[in-house]
């Protein structure tokens, strides 16, 4: 597929190229240089949430934290 370099630098993926690969935007990319004329683009994924179920299984139970009483800062 046919793209053009915009007057800003910006390169646009194609409709169709987007579509296959859900691509959203705001989603980043890295370019390399591969050699003269010949350039990479490779897509960056965020790295899964590993540990979140563990993590949240860990929290305190319901009713664990108790509001304290506590002097007002205003006057510090």
């Amino acid at each position: 597929m046919k793209t053009t370099v915009s007057s800003k630098g910006q390169i646009v993926l194609p409709a169709e190229i987007r579509a296959l690969d859900d691509i959203e935007p705001g989603e980043e990319f890295t370019v390399e240089r591969m050699g003269p004329g010949e350039y990479r683009l490779v897509r960056h994924v965020p790295p899964p949430n590993e540990g979140v179920v563990d993590w949240l299984l860990a929290c305190p139970e319901k009713g664990y934290f108790v509001a304290i009483d506590s002097e007002s800062t205003d006057t510090l």
